[in-house]
């Protein structure tokens, strides 16, 4: 992944600011718009517009409850509420995506925004696509192919953040402490770089006890491993446990609590699904990577707009870094930044943003350990 020297700085204004960050705030950074003539609004562009959303699964709560919510009403809002979005998910189904994908390209959309169950797998859609003239921007997973763009988070970050919270987690004489690493579907290009980004920070500094793939990211694979784990380990043993999601990291959590461990290890997480913020709260989970859906969905539909209204310099403007996959270099990019959630900072982060309320966090079974962390109202 090389950042050109504009991302660099944008990047660092970027985590410089909050969880909360906003559009506006973006705009400061110059990751958004640069209110240069063509980005203004104009009466002759074609807002009657139609974007291609194709999700890769349902079993990451984030997809359906934020995702694609978040894309159908920016574009709305970014098109006189002209623009439309045609929504399908695979359903972990790499054969069923590229069913999906192709009845876009037969609809004709204007562009097709694509979440890749397999980046590999992808690939000949996307060609197809380019040969209709319909721009592919790859959204949250990198795919391979001739895409136009690709809206994600630094993904390298998002594993360097976890590693370094386990680090952290163990202290003291942390070498000596086997950890146990869960990564996710080795198709996915992000599962590489998220691994890459937690060994740099995990390699000499813990034991490495263990690591496992985790087939198309499902729990039940997570736990299988997890037993296999402990039964080469030691439940005892594990000190800690790198989980790269936090459907995953439950399902570990399971596994560590029918071990019989009366004090779980500290286990990381990533998306801050509901069931992992309430695991934080508890302290089963000691952390989860927020990554803000508002500014992810939001900057790939506005460089969806962009793209199909050929408004050159806005697009330009979201797409300040660029990323190589193992199909094409240099490929125009948008990488938001990521933050770490813990117990101490829950209300900065995800309540601020709106993305769960107190109310939503705090059930009954939870208000106790609420009330020790201050998350009250």
């Amino acid at each position: 992944m090389k950042p050109r020297t504009t991302a660099a700085a944008a990047r660092r204004c970027a985590l410089l600011l909050t969880a909360s960050l906003t559009a506006l705030s973006l705009t400061a950074c110059g990751a958004l718009g640069s209110g240069d003539a063509d980005d203004s609004p104009d009466a002759r562009v074609d807002h009657d517009i139609t974007v291609g959303l194709l999700l890769p699964d349902r079993d990451t709560a984030r997809f359906e409850q934020f995702d694609y919510p978040l894309i159908k009403e920016r574009i709305a809002s970014q098109t006189n509420q002209q623009g439309e979005v045609l929504y399908a998910n695979a359903d972990g189904s790499k054969e069923k995506q590229s069913e999906q994908f192709r009845q876009m390209i037969g609809r004709k959309v204007d562009v097709i925004l694509v979440d890749a169950v397999d980046a590999s797998a992808v690939a000949p859609d996307v060609r197809v696509a380019k040969r209709a003239g319909i721009p592919v921007i790859a959204y949250d997973r990198l795919a391979e192919g001739p895409i136009d763009a690709y809206v994600s988070h630094d993904n390298e970050l998002v594993g360097e953040v976890q590693g370094r919270a386990l680090v952290n987690a163990l202290g003291e004489k942390a070498e000596n402490k086997k950890v146990v690493m869960m990564n996710g579907e080795p198709a996915d290009p992000n599962t590489a770089l998220f691994k890459r980004g937690a060994l740099g920070e995990l390699d000499g500094a813990v034991d490495i006890a263990a690591s496992y793939d985790t087939e198309k990211w499902l729990p039940e694979v997570a736990a299988e491993n997890m037993r296999k784990a402990i039964k080469k380990v030691g439940a005892g043993n594990v000190a800690a446990v790198y989980s790269a999601n936090d459907g995953m990291a439950g399902a570990v959590i399971e596994e560590l609590q029918q071990a019989g461990l009366s004090e779980l290890p500290p286990v990381t997480g990533q998306d801050a699904d509901l069931e992992a913020v309430r695991r934080v709260v508890s302290g089963t989970q000691y952390m989860t990577v927020y990554k803000s859906f508002l500014l992810e969905a939001t900057g790939a539909a506005d460089m969806a707009v962009a793209k199909v209204q050929d408004r050159a310099i806005q697009f330009d403007a979201l797409a300040q870094d660029d990323v190589d996959s193992r199909s094409q270099k240099d490929i125009p990019a948008m990488l938001v930044p990521v933050v770490a959630l813990t117990r101490e900072n829950i209300e900065d982060t995800v309540i601020a943003d709106g993305v769960y309320t107190v109310k939503d966090i705090c059930t009954p079974a939870h208000a106790d350990d609420c009330a020790e962390i201050g998350l009250t109202g």
